[in-house]
């Protein structure tokens, strides 16, 4: 298949570049800087250039291939509702190339946009309304380009993705304990994060690709969940700091922005996933990655990119 993905140069979308070309799928990335467009090149894929606000490098990305991974979003979240209305329209125009064909077409989302309350499986829907949440206007975009025939998923991913060259959630975190002197949970730290590796993540995509997006949603879940503990654990153990449990109301002060991340509780199921797919994780968990040693290198940086 020809492939068109946005955000091909990013954590997870330059390793589903090089599970679709190994697969012997035709690969264009958008990209929006020389940078991106030489990576794409030595990767083995074609460049498309632009940048997620150019609606109509978008759609003519979408209109020349037979099928579509939305795999980008931009992570300032010093902007983040006006991030969320930019990958709102990309979206939209990509539904509208592909609007009188039944290409398939994968939309990222999160598992923690869905409503909470138990474990979250893929018949949950996204949490009601996009006040609080903008980015929730994303998956009822897609979902309603496919309540319109269209071929659309939503692929929901862990809130950590996992991996070599991961610059999310889980670094983050470690140079807040850097900084602090002590890697904290909150409470009693039982609250849990859904944990894929970024290989697996991958792996799903093209599963769900390349049986037309046949599914609403799919969850990139390999680990029900991790206790926040754990991964404070983890982290202390790597840093040889102090590991301190902290009430809720001393979260933000030690958390900053990130504190509602670190309260977060988020059990995701992707046994309906698994059982459409036949996709089975295979890579090391998130703990076991941690204790690898390699989060806790120099020279990693801090940010965020799909």
């Amino acid at each position: 298949m020809r492939i068109f993905i946005t955000g091909a140069t990013g954590f997870v979308g330059s390793a589903i570049v090089a599970e679709l070309l190994a697969h012997g799928h035709q690969v264009t990335g958008l990209a929006r800087s020389e940078v991106s467009a030489a990576a794409l090149a030595k990767a083995g894929a074609a460049v498309q250039r632009g940048a997620l606000d150019d609606l109509e490098s978008l759609r003519a990305g979408a209109a020349a291939a037979e099928g579509v991974i939305h795999a980008a979003f931009i992570h300032d979240f010093t902007k983040f509702e006006e991030n969320c209305a930019i990958d709102l329209r990309a979206i939209n125009a990509l539904g509208e190339a592909l609007a009188s064909t039944q290409k398939p077409l994968i939309i990222t989302s999160g598992t923690a946009l869905a409503r909470a309350g138990g474990v979250i499986s893929e018949e949950t829907p996204a949490a009601a309304g996009a006040g609080a949440i903008p980015r929730v206007a994303s998956e009822e975009a897609a979902a309603a380009l496919a309540s319109r025939g269209q071929r659309v998923s939503i692929l929901r991913l862990a809130p950590t993705v996992h991996g070599d060259g991961d610059h999310g959630f889980v670094p983050l975190l470690i140079d807040i304990a850097r900084a602090k002197g002590v890697a904290a949970y909150v409470g009693e730290g039982n609250n849990v994060w859904p944990a894929v590796h970024r290989l697996d993540a991958a792996r799903l995509f093209r599963l769900a690709l390349e049986q037309g997006a046949a599914q609403l949603r799919y969850h990139g879940v390999a680990e029900e969940g991790v206790r926040f503990r754990d991964i404070a654990q983890a982290i202390g153990r790597q840093l040889k700091l102090p590991v301190a449990r902290l009430s809720a109301e001393e979260a933000p002060a030690h958390f900053g922005w990130f504190a509602h991340f670190a309260m977060l509780d988020n059990p995701a199921s992707s046994a309906d996933t698994r059982a459409a797919l036949g996709w089975q994780p295979r890579e090391r968990g998130l703990i076991a990655d941690l204790d690898q040693g390699r989060y806790f290198e120099a020279g990693r940086r801090t940010g965020f990119s799909v």
